[in-house]
Parts: C-alpha cells; sequence; structure tokens
C-alpha cells in the first residue's frame, strides 16, 4: 500500500504518545513504520517525562518534547495553567510539522491533542477516534476497541493506525538501543554488588507505578530463594531507589541476601543488564517490555487490570489468576483483595522461571549468555 495523498509528502512528523515508558516501548514498531516511509523523514516525540528518558534509546526518534497534558493521568504535578499550555502550543508551532501522530490507548480520547495540534498549525492529524472528530482530524480510524475485554495487543493498536496512512514495516519487533557505555555501568554495578557479569543471573523486579499491579514482594523473595538453590544462578533485584523499601521486603526471604541494585542502573545499564539476564521476573510494567525489546526471556506477573500488554513476540509466561473483576483498569484494586495476583503461588514462579532454564539443578556459567560487546545492540 502506498503512502495515503499528503502523508507521501510528510517529512517532520510529531509523535505524540503521553503515557509512560512501556506504553511509548510498544509504540516503537509503530515509529519505526513512520521512519520506513522515506529516507528523509524525521521524527519528534511528542512525550511524558518517562518517554523522554526512553527516547535516548530508540533510534528512530530524532528529537524529543516533553509535555505534562492536562488530560494524561500520568502528568508530573507541573503549574496547571491555560497559559502554561497556550505557551506549549506557541513552541510547537516553531516546530515546522507536516503531521502529527496522536497514539492512545482505547480507553484515552485523541481529540485534545488533536486541537492542540491544530491550533500548532500541523495540516496533518491522524488517530483514532470514537466520534466524528470533524475537522480536528484530517484523517482517522474509527475505534474498533469499544470492550476493554476484546481489546487489540496494545503494539498492534498502533501498527494498524500508522497503516491507515500506509506506513508499514516489516519488523514488528519492539525497538531498544544501548551501547558500550551502559554495558560498562551495568559491569560496574554488577561488580560493586559483588556479582559477576560473566555468571548467569535472573533478573527480578517486583516494583511497578500502580499498586494494583504489583505482586506481593514476599512472594517474589520466596520465589527467588527457590531459584538460586535449584540453580545456582546469582539472583539480581532491580528497581529504581524508591523501591527500595520494597525490595528490602522481598529480599527478608533470602539467606544469604540476593544482589540488590535499586536505585543503581539508569535505563540504559538497566536494559544491558536485562539483555545479558537469562531470564527477568518482573510485574506488568516497563521492563517487562524491554526484555521483549531485547528478546529477554520474561516471566511476568500481570494483574489483570486490562488485557492487552502482554509482552510482544518473546517467549515469556503469563501468570495471573482469572477473577471476575477482570479488566477493571483501576491503579488501586477496587475489591481489596487483589486475587488476579495474590493466588498466584510462588511455586508457579519457579516453574514458569524453569522452563526457560537450559538443565535442571546446578548450572555453571557456559549457560550464560555472551555479554554485548558492540558498539550498540539493537533489537
Amino acid at each position: 500500500m502506498a503512502l495515503k495523498l499528503g502523508w507521501d509528502q510528510a517529512r517532520r512528523i510529531l509523535a505524540v504518545r503521553l503515557d509512560g515508558m512501556g506504553d511509548v516501548l510498544m509504540t516503537s514498531p509503530a515509529l519505526a513504520a513512520l521512519r520506513a516511509g522515506h529516507p528523509q523523514m524525521h521524527i519528534t516525540l511528542l512525550t511524558s517525562a518517562a518517554g523522554v528518558k526512553l527516547s535516548t534509546y530508540l533510534p528512530m526518534v530524532d528529537d524529543t518534547l516533553e509535555y505534562a497534558a492536562p488530560w494524561v493521568g500520568t502528568s508530573a504535578a507541573v503549574e496547571d495553567t491555560a497559559a502554561r499550555d497556550l505557551d506549549f502550543i506557541a513552541t510547537l508551532a516553531q516546530g515546522r510539522f507536516d503531521a502529527a501522530v496522536i497514539f492512545t490507548v482505547c480507553t484515552q480520547s485523541a481529540l485534545p491533542a488533536a486541537m492542540v495540534c491544530r491550533l500548532a498549525g500541523i495540516g496533518l492529524r491522524l488517530a483514532h477516534s470514537r466520534e466524528n472528530p470533524y475537522a480536528l482530524l484530517t484523517d482517522w480510524a474509527a475505534e474498533t476497541d469499544t470492550s476493554v475485554g476484546a481489546a487489540r495487543h496494545e503494539v498492534r493498536r498502533q501498527l494498524d493506525l500508522v497503516a491507515h496512512a500506509g506506513f508499514h514495516t516489516s519488523n514488528e519487533r519492539l525497538r531498544l538501543q544501548y551501547g558500550t557505555d551502559d554495558v560498562r555501568r551495568m559491569r560496574e554495578a554488577l561488580a560493586a554488588a559483588g556479582a559477576s557479569a560473566q555468571r548467569p543471573y535472573i533478573v527480578v523486579h517486583p516494583g511497578a507505578n500502580a499498586p494494583s499491579r504489583r505482586y506481593p514482594a514476599s512472594g517474589y523473595g520466596r520465589a527467588a530463594h527457590a531459584l538460586r538453590q535449584l540453580t545456582g544462578y546469582q539472583i539480581v533485584f532491580t528497581g529504581d531507589e524508591h523501591e527500595s523499601a520494597l525490595i528490602e521486603e522481598a529480599t527478608t526471604q533470602m539467606q544469604p541476601a540476593p544482589l540488590n541494585l535499586a536505585g543503581r542502573l539508569d535505563l540504559g545499564s538497566l536494559a544491558a543488564l536485562i539483555d545479558h539476564a537469562e531470564v527477568l521476573v518482573c510485574n506488568n510494567t516497563g521492563p517487562a517490555h524491554m526484555a521483549a525489546a531485547l528478546g529477554t526471556p520474561v516471566v511476568v506477573l500481570y494483574a489483570l487490570t486490562n488485557p492487552q500488554h502482554t509482552p510482544w513476540q518473546v517467549p515469556c509466561r503469563v501468570l495471573s489468576h482469572d477473577v471476575s473483576c477482570r479488566n477493571c483498569l483501576k491503579s488501586q484494586c477496587p475489591q481489596g483483595h487483589h486475587d488476579c495476583l495474590e493466588r498466584v503461588q510462588p511455586s508457579e514462579i519457579v516453574r514458569a522461571v524453569l522452563q526457560f532454564i537450559p538443565a535442571a539443578g546446578k548450572l555453571a556459567a557456559p549457560g550464560a549468555k555472551p555479554m554485548p560487546t558492540l558498539m550498540s545492540v539493537t533489537s
């Protein structure tokens, strides 16, 4: 399919994805499809603070703009005034963009962003829309994900959107790129914690922004203890500095204490760590999608708040307990029981991880994946 009339002349595209890091990662195949549209395509990503941190590692993104949009729940606390929004529209107009593609989850409306782009003088505007947007969008795909339980995977949704204007990619994998400096920092962090990058390890990431998506930390600790006993692998816990207490709760289940890199890794060195891991164990959160981009097997404790964010095109096991209140879309469990996660037993995590381990019992270093040494690693 050729590019749609008008889009075939677009060279400066604004890609709007105002959500979290995982959402931006799941949009990376669609961004790659935009990049493939023309060799001189210039893509600016308009995103959240979390998306800005990720953008450095997305090879198809040329520039980044940050905007705490008042209609997005993840926006950071800022001086929320109309003057701030008008100033941002003026800044956007200076970019002289030919077109904007507005990426949203199925529960969001693209129309506030469409109005901002229209006021900024962006001539072509594409998004999903439930209702007829009239002049707010020049091109729109009718919203088909009207039921959360039957919604497309988030990656497929965004690929379908750009295909509406004729953009396609033959590689639908998530994209994430890091470099040799990230590998060096990862190795230094491991060495400082008393670990060896040459021995195989499993990464456990027990945090998540939404409490409803967090499997109990003690359960992670019991599963990690059993895995260390069964495999002989190093167990490496990760998270930011705000998740230190959560990780400490998990590691009380383990003697001796496991390796704890909480707050010691930036995004690039975390990517290098996950890439070299045998398996990642985590909740439905950004690192699960990093593992998918890097091809690392992932066991995800998946809260049934929404179904369309499972790991994409990577060996994985998705663990949850079915509940009648699934697809609630809540950040806090509205029932108070958290059964979709808490009824998953640590032994189920262990069995799932062992499916990705080459042999039972004590395993030695030759089973580890080779350490990346290229100038950059791209999946």
